[in-house]
């Protein structure tokens, strides 16, 4: 049984807290967030304490930190718990600035850390189907992907202003999805975005509504749809077309049931909010932060939080300066 520290007793703090407490190889130690009643709160509902992070790091016990606390702390929380000798599971994204998080890259190899970063999407069984699909060469070799990400509506402005835009926030999830299932590296990026949807998000400087085009060097493309209000759920769909065929993963709905009548079929809504929609995914990433504990190698690390950041900030400068950026 490992000890976990918890950092961050926020909304995705209590999923990883529920999901570590239900692993039998795991035991939810402590929380540790600045605002006591959220941390007093999450610590009482699984029998665990409340420490400060110093507190946290320095005890012996604590095998494994999780870092699910506010996006501009999780680089330097990561950092210390890895100097500290844990294994680290960190959500996403590492930072939000591209040189400090390359250079920090360096610094994890050197002490030899493991870090574990949390794309969870590629813990979803339909999307990780998908990819043994595309490794295995059922359809061929891929030529081709379409990534379409939608969400129900759009975060709270005050969310946005502070979320680092609409590329580092939301998009870099199909970034990883697009190098993980490509398997290749992306070459050239190309974004055109909008305000489409809230013109309070254009005035905090972001955009709402998105479309890039990758290019690998060997010419594969992929086309990442991008939008902050779907308007019919959330909206989560891949389709590789290969040399033989195409794959898909389609969305998931709230249930299988339809309805069939004189006006045709009508089946049920999708699952319309992302803690619904990849609720396995968040479980299937805690069983695999266990194995990292173990002494397995973490499926995504620190350069794949560099290269997807990378992603992200040359869709940013495409979509703001027109043009196709080669990396």
């Amino acid at each position: 049984m490992h000890d976990i520290a918890l950092i961050g007793a926020g909304r995705i703090g209590k999923i990883h807290a529920a999901n570590t407490a239900a692993h039998p190889g795991l035991r939810l130690a402590c929380v540790v967030d600045p605002v006591a009643g959220a941390a007093n709160a999450l610590a009482e509902q699984h029998d665990a304490e409340v420490r400060s992070i110093e507190e946290a790091l320095a005890d012996p016990a604590i095998r494994g930190v999780i870092v699910a606390s506010s996006t501009d702390t999780h680089l330097d929380y990561s950092l210390a718990a890895a100097r500290a000798g844990k294994a680290v599971f960190c959500e996403k994204p590492l930072d939000q600035d591209l040189a400090r998080a390359r250079a920090s890259a360096k610094t994890l190899d050197e002490i030899g850390a493991k870090l574990f970063l949390g794309f969870n999407r590629r813990f979803d069984v339909n999307f990780a189907a998908l990819q043994a699909k595309l490794a295995a060469g059922e359809a061929g070799q891929i030529e081709t992907l379409h990534i379409i990400s939608h969400d129900p509506a759009p975060p709270p402005i005050d969310y946005v202003k502070v979320s680092g835009g609409i590329f580092k926030d939301m998009v870099i999830h199909d970034f990883d999805m697009a190098r993980w299932l490509l398997n290749e590296e992306v070459t050239e990026v190309f974004t055109t975005s909008a305000v489409l949807i809230d013109p309070a998000i254009g005035e905090a400087g972001d955009a709402d509504t998105a479309k890039t085009i990758l290019r690998t060097a060997s010419g594969r493309i992929c086309m990442i749809s991008s939008s902050r209000r779907s308007g019919y759920g959330y909206d989560q769909r891949i389709e590789a077309f290969c040399s033989n065929g195409m794959i898909r993963a389609q969305n998931q709905l709230e249930t299988t049931v339809e309805t069939w009548g004189e006006a045709g079929a009508a089946a049920d809504r999708f699952q319309n909010f992302f803690l619904d929609r990849y609720a396995g995914a968040y479980a299937r990433e805690i069983a695999h932060f266990a194995d990292v504990i173990d002494g397995a190698t973490p499926l995504i690390d620190q350069h794949d939080g560099v290269a997807s950041l990378v992603l992200a900030e040359a869709a940013a400068r495409s979509a703001a300066e027109g043009v196709v950026v080669r990396l």
